[in-house]
């Protein structure tokens, strides 16, 4: 009896831990377990698709919006963009923040404005845009940048997205997927403390409830995903299991 209750148990240990190493840190990461090298904001996203975050300050006494988004794009060489729509809820119109590896490896941000579907013009956005970089780590893009939102805003509309290809010496991007995910990334950002975006009903914290310290890869000044809630919650169990194990 005792030694088919081992046997049980031992299986029940073996496949939990392979279950955590499946689900990656991408997987299991949420807004609230990621930091930045001398940057703080004060709220922040797990946005509703495509695996990414926003996190954001309002400043109402200057009308500016400090962000850094956090997105793994869909290939190695691939590219992510973040945008403030002004004119309207989805893609055209949409004042793009585009991140990209160049020929070298390094990191860069190109501004673009997506006029419609079949447009989009490089260059000044329609509002102004400061403080812009960006950094790759762990497989994922963080674009940082401050931007000018109309006085006394209580919202913007945000548009996010991920593409496979882009021209690594113009940073002008291929078309993106239209899988549902593609088709669903964009919704009404609030600005108010520990508010919520209203579209696509994606809920915002306040940065750094509930975070951890310990930091995971990457090194240097990218953007840290730090811990794991779902390979943490795992391991628990595992070593739930495993106590009980050892006691028999």
């Amino acid at each position: 009896m005792a030694s088919s209750l081992h046997t049980v148990l031992l299986v029940s240990v073996s496949w939990i831990s392979l279950l955590a190493l499946l689900i990656s840190p991408a997987q299991a990461a949420t807004c609230n377990s990621q930091t930045f090298k001398n940057k703080l904001y004060d709220n922040c996203s797990d946005l509703l698709v495509l695996g990414s975050y926003l996190h954001w300050t309002h400043n109402a006494s200057n009308s500016s919006l400090s962000v850094a988004f956090v997105a793994t794009p869909a290939k190695s060489d691939g590219w992510v963009a973040w945008a403030i729509n002004p004119t309207g809820t989805k893609m055209p119109g949409a004042q793009t923040l585009l991140a990209y590896k160049t020929e070298n490896g390094a990191p860069a941000v190109n501004t673009l404005n997506i006029t419609s579907y079949n447009s989009i013009v490089p260059g000044k956005l329609a509002f102004d845009v400061w403080d812009v970089s960006a950094e790759f780590s762990n497989g994922s893009f963080t674009i940082f940048a401050a931007v000018k939102v109309p006085k006394d805003a209580t919202s913007v509309n945000q548009v996010w997205q991920v593409g496979s290809v882009v021209n690594k010496t113009s940073g002008f991007p291929e078309k993106h997927d239209f899988a549902p995910a593609n088709l669903k990334s964009f919704g009404t950002l609030s600005l108010g403390a520990n508010s919520t975006t209203t579209t696509n009903s994606t809920t915002s914290t306040p940065a750094g409830t509930n975070s951890t310290t310990n930091s995971t890869g990457g090194g240097g000044s990218g953007a840290l995903r730090i811990g794991s809630g779902g390979n943490m919650g795992l391991f628990s169990v595992s070593l739930l299991v495993l106590g009980a194990l050892i006691a028999l």
